[in-house]
């Protein structure tokens, strides 16, 4: 299961920062940013992915963080 999201992140050391502090969470899932896309990329692959945390957990970090229809 592969799942997209939207973000604001911009910087590479905030992506950085932000995919330990995931991996910390959610260790079984393969977690990256695409920040070349316009979107700023959050994609998360795995059996179970669960989006609302997800989503709380860099909200939390103050950033921007929405399902990517």
């Amino acid at each position: 299961m592969v799942e997209v999201f939207k973000t604001n992140v911009h910087g590479i050391e905030e992506a950085k920062t932000l995919l330990q502090l995931l991996l910390k969470h959610f260790s079984t899932l393969q977690i990256n940013f695409d920040l070349d896309d316009c979107d700023k990329i959050l994609r998360v692959e795995g059996e179970i992915i669960p989006i609302v945390a997800i989503i709380e957990l860099l909200i939390n970090e103050n950033y921007k963080c929405e399902v990517l229809e």
